[in-house]
């Protein structure tokens, strides 16, 4: 198994977060976003989207995007698995998992930032007040699932 990450990445430390759980051996391959390496005609082949991660299992197609990763290494080796037993606390998981990837994500990633800065000619101070309120936004009111065992209201531990 090779994962191309990045180490900045949100979207990749959730998958590198996934595989220590499932205790999975990966190869790791360390793209500099910041460098422009996804833009490298290799990786385009295997990633046209120029993103991270993508994982390489077996002799597929590579695989994109972090929660359809995380879905398909839970699916392919199911112990131990990433979500909980109960339909409400995985439809929870589930909300909170999308709450970063579609909510708080995309604001920090390098295109996003390029696009503020070449574009919108904002500077780092801009930039970073623009960030931070739309953050703030989209934190402030988080999914809430009580029974959950990842709830934000009333913090429990799986396995307990």
């Amino acid at each position: 198994m090779k994962l191309f990450t990045y180490w900045r990445s949100q979207a990749a430390f959730r998958v590198r977060i996934a595989l220590g759980l499932k205790g999975l051996a990966m190869e790791k391959v360390t793209l500099d976003l910041l460098a422009g390496d996804q833009f490298a005609q290799s990786y385009q082949a295997l990633n046209p989207e120029g993103v991270v991660p993508t994982l390489i299992d077996g002799e597929g197609e590579p695989l994109v995007q972090s929660l359809a990763i995380l879905e398909y290494l839970d699916e392919k080796y199911p112990d131990p698995p990433l979500l909980p037993k109960d339909l409400r606390a995985r439809a929870h998981a589930r909300a909170l998992a999308q709450l970063v990837a579609m909510d708080a994500h995309p604001f920090i990633v390098p295109r996003v930032r390029k696009y503020l800065a070449e574009e919108l000619q904002l500077d780092e101070a801009e930039r970073a007040k623009w960030v931070r309120h739309w953050l703030d936004a989209g934190s402030r009111s988080p999914p809430r699932g009580p029974s959950s065992p990842c709830s934000i209201n009333r913090p429990r531990y799986v396995g307990r």
